[in-house]
């Protein structure tokens, strides 16, 4: 509400409701026909550039949102009525953004120090290890081992980023694609890796 009531200070902005749960949308806009710029518009007179902007960043929300996104999110809720949700999240196909981290995935790895370690496939990018070869799918940031595809939870440490310096990067706000390459950077030098959490995964048969 507090958002609405500064819109409402400083832009004029009518507030308007809609619920989560499909229960239609409401709007104090005065209605067609008056010289109201808050009325809701058609679909079809939105400009493609803001329609396109909308649209990424509910598809980004979405996205940051879904318990795909948690590694350690395995018990698949009551009942394990969304196992199989979480797992066409976590190693299916991929969204529109996912396909964009692709492309730009693309440009990036061959001027990384990793290169000549990873390949980029259909869904995932495979990191050649010391140790193992490693999936980690473009869309969750989940990864799989070869040659069974075994799951390997790395939880991103918050408290690390959080205490960084705020560094620029060609993808700024895909905080995915961020953690995609910090987990490939890990796993090309995995004879290095020191967390017991992790070697343990990595050593299982």
């Amino acid at each position: 509400m507090n958002g609405t009531s500064v819109g409402k200070r400083h832009f004029g902005a009518v507030i308007s409701l809609t619920h989560a749960g499909g229960g239609g949308y409401t709007s104090r806009a005065a209605g067609p026909g008056t010289e109201n710029l808050n009325e809701p518009l058609p679909l079809e007179q939105i400009p493609a550039l803001a329609f396109s902007e909308i649209m990424r960043d509910g598809d980004l929300f979405v996205g940051v949102a879904s318990v795909g996104n948690d590694p350690t999110w395995r018990d698949g809720g009551p009942g394990g009525r969304y196992v199989e949700y979480w797992q066409k999240y976590s190693f299916g196909e991929l969204s529109g953004t996912a396909v964009s981290r692709r492309e730009t995935l693309e440009h990036l790895l061959p001027r990384l120090k990793i290169a000549e370690r990873c390949v980029l496939a259909d869904r995932f990018l495979l990191v050649k290890g010391s140790r193992r070869t490693y999936k980690i799918h473009l869309g969750s940031g989940n990864i799989l081992m070869k040659l069974n595809d075994q799951d390997l939870c790395i939880v991103p440490d918050a408290r690390a980023r959080s205490s960084n310096e705020p560094v620029y990067l060609p993808f700024e706000g895909d905080t995915t694609l961020s953690i995609i390459l910090s987990k490939a950077f890990l796993l090309a030098d995995d004879g290095q890796i020191k967390d017991e959490t992790i070697n343990r995964q990595i050593n299982r048969s």
